[in-house]
């Protein structure tokens, strides 16, 4: 609070800032602020913009290894699929790998909850 608005937070004990106040303080803090660091980690400092950006780097990604294999020998190996790009706070468990051993989206593509949650 102090960093950021220059309010000492103890002005709310001492009753110079009204509760209402501190909490439009709080709720519009910026993403480099401790709290939300705290609370939500690396994801706090991603924005929309990134996790879209991120999605078009894997597509491309993707794009470019169908092309690859599909006009490539066919004697030659099989390219290995391109691994998604780490999107912070996205973390997979074992729970949500299916059979195959992919993310509960195919190829690592979100699944409709996973992206109603994110932009919720």
């Amino acid at each position: 609070m102090l960093r950021h608005y220059g309010v000492d937070l103890l002005d709310w004990h001492r009753g110079h800032l009204s509760s209402r106040r501190l909490s439009v303080l709080v709720r519009h803090l910026p993403r480099n602020s401790a709290l939300l660091k705290e609370l939500h980690g690396e994801a706090a400092e991603w924005t929309a913009t990134d996790y879209l950006l991120a999605t078009v780097i894997d597509q491309l990604a993707e794009a470019n290894w169908m092309f690859a294999t599909v006009n490539r020998d066919d004697d030659s190996e099989p390219l290995d699929f391109p691994e998604p790009i780490p999107r912070a706070g996205n973390e997979s468990t074992d729970t949500e790998r299916g059979a195959s051993g992919d993310t509960a989206g195919e190829k690592g593509t979100p699944t409709a909850d996973q992206l109603v949650q994110f932009f919720l």
